[in-house]
């Protein structure tokens, strides 16, 4: 259990309390340490790998050797303490197994989801805390506010930059201890900012791949799951048979490519059938729909009790969309005022109200 600590905001934080700071070796949280150490604050980076090549090995061996290498710099740089922390069991135990089940099921999980609930603001807290450290930072577009009724994440400032759709799964205890230093900024202040303080990452492109996965997600299912991955059919709307897939773990809701199946106009995949080993394709717009359930729904301050006007994300590069959120047993039904595009299971939905994150689930079922 995580002790009680007081509450300070970035403010009013007495200098020199300790910050843990989460450096992936990119800019954002390069510079997120650089202004709390600006700022007076005593700064620990912490460089999460998920493989080491042999228990006692002094040099890990997995996908963010870069990564490592570029915190350590960085480290050096600002003048703070880095260290390199191992997690490739939780990984493997809250996520990687997620991921592969849910792809086994022609469902399309969201991996940084469950990254920040599990790991980072997780086992990774529990290690900042064991430091003795007051706060946990990163380098996510995001914002924790104080308010009356409890701790309520925001969007970053910078909507081109706003990742809070990333963390609607974190609690109250975990926000008290967070802190996002860059919720303020513009990716392009932040760089500017690693530039006045001379950080060596101060140029890097920014990553998009998946921390675990070292090629293509599909090579990667193979090797987990392949013997759970089976041919089938598509299958038009009708139920007239078009063609055949490699399996429904390599395919997701919208996808237009890597059909192999030609019918003089564009096919998108309008549903997956795991339980047929069926895929349904058919025109673009096909594939737009207005109603689903969200299962395992999170609220950050208070739970769902009535109908409620919100806008909805169904996917990070999504234009949150309006609708009306419904709660339903142990589930949310969404309903958008008009069908929105490709609504993927096993996508997160996350809801919001202005620049508040309310809350958000796991797609579960498209019901309309």
């Amino acid at each position: 259990m995580l002790r009680e600590i007081r509450w300070y905001n970035i403010e009013t934080m007495p200098k020199k309390e300790r910050v843990v700071v989460a450096m992936s070796g990119g800019v954002d949280s390069a510079v997120a340490a650089g202004l709390l150490k600006e700022q007076g604050y005593e700064v620990i980076g912490i460089t999460l790998c998920f493989n080491l090549a042999e228990r006692n090995a002094k040099r890990p061996s997995c996908c963010g050797l870069e990564g490592i290498e570029d915190a350590r710099r960085v480290a050096r740089k600002l003048g703070i303490k880095h260290y390199i922390l191992n997690m490739r069991r939780p990984l493997v135990e809250f996520v990687i197994q997620d991921f592969c089940s849910e792809y086994a099921q022609g469902r399309t999980p969201n991996p940084c989801v469950r990254c920040n609930q599990y790991i980072k603001f997780g086992a990774l807290l529990e290690k900042a805390r064991s430091l003795e450290a007051k706060f946990l930072a990163s380098g996510h577009y995001a914002r924790v506010v104080k308010a009356k009724e409890g701790y309520q994440l925001k969007k970053a400032k910078d909507p081109l930059k706003d990742q809070s759709y990333f963390l609607y799964r974190l609690n109250q205890k975990q926000l008290s201890y967070t802190l996002f230093p860059l919720g303020d900024y513009s990716k392009k202040e932040t760089r500017a900012l690693a530039k006045k303080f001379g950080l060596p990452v101060a140029d890097k492109p920014a990553s998009q791949e998946i921390c675990f996965l070292p090629q293509d997600y599909r090579e990667f299912l193979k090797e987990k799951i392949g013997k759970r991955i089976m041919p089938g059919l598509v299958a038009d709307k009708t139920g007239r048979v078009l063609g055949a897939h490699k399996g429904v773990a390599f395919y997701t809701v919208g996808q237009r490519q890597g059909l192999g199946i030609a019918a003089g106009f564009p096919l998108y995949i309008t549903g997956i059938r795991a339980e047929d080993n069926l895929i349904t394709v058919g025109r673009k717009e096909d594939a737009y729909r207005r109603e689903f359930l969200v299962k395992e729904p999170h609220f950050i301050l208070k739970p769902l009790k009535k109908k409620v006007a919100v806008k909805v994300k169904i996917r990070y590069n999504h234009r949150e969309a309006p609708a009306e959120i419904i709660p339903v047993k142990r589930q949310i039904k969404v309903e958008f005022s008009s069908p929105q595009f490709a609504v993927t299971p096993g996508q997160a939905a996350v809801f919001y109200q202005r620049d508040n994150l309310l809350g958000g689930g796991i797609i579960d079922k498209v019901t309309g």
